[in-house]
Order: C-alpha cells, then structure tokens, then sequence
C-alpha cells in the first residue's frame, strides 16, 4: 500500500511548519535583548577612569540644585555635598572598585561539590559496575609468579633472574 499525500495535506503541513518557525523566530527575537553600542555607555573599571557618561542619567531637583551649586567655589560646599556630587558621575570609587569580592567561595563550593559528585559516582561503579579484580592481581599469585620466573631463569642476562643469587637464594 502507498501513502499519498494530497495537495491540501501537503499544504496545511508547509503552513504548520511556516507557523511554528515563524513564532520561533518572534520567541527568540523578544527574549534577546541588544545593547546599543553606539551609545554613550557608564561602567567602573580601573583601567579607564572616566566612562562616557556620568552614572546618573535622570537628576532630581535636589541633584539639579546641587549641580548648580557645584559651579560656585567648592569652599562653600560641604563634605556630605562633595560625596554626593561624586556619586552623581561615578558609582564606585577606586577603593570599592579593587575590593575583593567573595565570588571565590561560590566557585570554590562548585568545585567541591562537582569533585564530590564525581567521587561517588566512580565509588558506585566500583561496587556496582566493575567486575571484581582478577586473581592475578593477589599478593600469594604474584609471589608464585615470581617464583616461577626465577625457576624457569626467564632473562638472565639483564632481566629480574639476573638480580637473584641463585646459590645463595636470595636478591643480589
């Protein structure tokens, strides 16, 4: 039996698909949110000591106020108007700026719990997983096998049978 295809079925599945990429692509797009680089952008670094533009945009009429009285002699302004007329350009001073943050801790947290997951994981393979280790690995099997070697003098130029004193039963 041969499956057909009408020209209706043909074209509700093209307009299904044309939908569903088409509310894909509406999805991603309000979800992205792009910064205008063209803009005057503010930031705290320490490499670059004056951002483009002052860290408050939007003054309020105590800041406009304070602005102006900022273009008068700076004897006549207090230490409080001082900090608050900084805080207008800049968000951070250069002592907040090189403070260490505690970041450290949460990375290091990571760390110990991505190492401790891993730990039981190979734990439970070990019991579960592998086979049990083969009866070669034994200490008396290898003892045996030793003896062997030195028996059969395997190598006894340069091999382990030329490091065991044959008269007198023990390593040279």
């Amino acid at each position: 039996m041969m499956l057909r295809l009408t020209s209706g079925r043909v074209g509700s599945l093209l307009t299904r698909q044309a939908a569903f990429t088409s509310s894909v692509r509406m999805a991603s797009h309000e979800v992205s949110e792009t910064e205008d680089m063209s803009q005057p952008m503010y930031w705290d670094r320490v490499d670059v000591p004056l951002p483009d533009r002052a860290y408050k945009d939007v003054l309020t009429d105590a800041d406009k106020k304070l602005k102006q009285k900022e273009t008068g002699p700076w004897s006549q302004l207090s230490k409080e108007e001082k900090i608050a007329l900084y805080r207008m350009s800049f968000r951070h001073t250069y002592p907040e700026m090189k403070r260490k943050s505690d970041e450290w801790k949460t990375v290091m947290g990571g760390i110990f719990l991505f190492l401790g997951f891993t730990g039981l994981v190979v734990w439970w393979q070990r019991i579960y997983v592998y086979p049990q280790a083969p009866r070669t690995f034994e200490d008396d099997w290898q003892a045996k096998q030793l003896q062997r070697i030195l028996d059969m003098r395997i190598n006894p130029i340069q091999g382990i049978s030329s490091k065991w004193d044959y008269e007198k039963g023990q390593w040279k």
